[in-house]
């Protein structure tokens, strides 16, 4: 059931909050307009920027409905179901197959962490992937996973699973091992801005970019100059977009993210709770960085 390849720059879709908690699905719609016609190729939804843990399954469902009855014809949709459990997992991928999505992203459980060797981790993942009509994902995130990581070998066997079609790779480093373990026909995407030009030069196929939340053209034409092969271009961008990543998303997290949001025209709005906002200075900062920024 593999696709062809994912190519390009996707947003990983953060969730508007009221002051109180309540998702802003008015707000929601309010940028899922722009990014519709910002020139991304789609989204991810359920993610960590999109604060999926502290998400109920009814609000999902919503939030799921809005994006893919918003999104531009042609963008695809990414739904992260990150459960504990293979049943919860495949029952949330159901139904965001349902819905209309076009991808499930699956993370490694890691509440029984010393439990989850390889093989366990393999099985996981291909029972969700015989189990759901779409295809698949994987989502490297050590860091979101209880510090669980999947090795290249690893993910060059759930690769030959002909229903996991690729993986979105936000850890630090490592993205070049999994490039050189996987088949041409595996979709990499870098979710990381720090690794994403050297990821590109090594053949992956996109990213998922949190870049893409506040400034989604200047991520296309990163994209657009390493894909063209307009390498000086390219390098002098990303010097660029790396120093906005370390302020925003590398010094604030999903807070840091949704300010750039404001910022820029969108509607970030405040984190969930526990997630405290940025405080009033990190926000000037932000403002003043954005202000600047060619």
């Amino acid at each position: 059931m593999k696709q062809k390849l994912l190519r390009g720059i996707f947003a990983p879709l953060t969730t508007p909050f009221s002051e109180t908690g309540d998702v802003r699905y008015d707000h929601l719609e309010y940028n899922m307009e722009k990014y519709a016609a910002s020139g991304i190729q789609g989204y991810l939804v359920f993610g960590s920027n999109g604060e999926n843990k502290s998400l109920l399954n009814s609000e999902k469902e919503k939030i799921l409905a809005s994006v893919i009855r918003n999104k531009a014809p042609g963008q695809i949709v990414m739904a992260g179901s990150i459960y504990e459990s293979t049943m919860e997992t495949i029952e949330f991928a159901l139904l965001t197959a349902e819905a209309g999505a076009d991808y499930i992203t699956l993370l490694a459980p890691s509440y029984f962490k010393s439990e989850m060797k390889d093989s366990v981790l393999v099985k996981y993942f291909t029972d969700v992937a015989s189990a759901v009509g779409i295809p698949c994902l994987l989502y490297r995130a050590p860091q979101f996973s209880g510090g669980i990581d999947l090795s290249p070998r690893l993910v060059r066997e759930c690769a030959e699973h002909p229903n996991i079609a690729g993986i979105k790779d936000s850890s630090s480093g490592g993205i070049e091992k999994i490039l050189h373990a996987v088949p041409e026909s595996f979709s990499v995407l870098s979710g990381s801005a720090n690794t994403f030009f050297p990821a590109m030069l090594n053949g992956a196929a996109g990213g998922v970019l949190s870049l893409a939340d506040y400034l989604p053209g200047k991520a296309v034409e990163l994209y657009d100059a390493i894909a063209g092969g307009s390498l000086g271009k390219a390098s002098e961008l990303n010097r660029k977009i790396i120093a906005l990543n370390i302020e925003i998303s590398g010094t604030y997290g999903v807070a840091g993210v949704k300010s750039a949001m404001d910022s820029a025209g969108f509607r970030g709005g405040v984190p969930r709770l526990p997630l405290l906002p940025i405080p009033p200075e990190g926000a000037e900062k932000i403002k003043k960085i954005l202000n600047t920024y060619p």
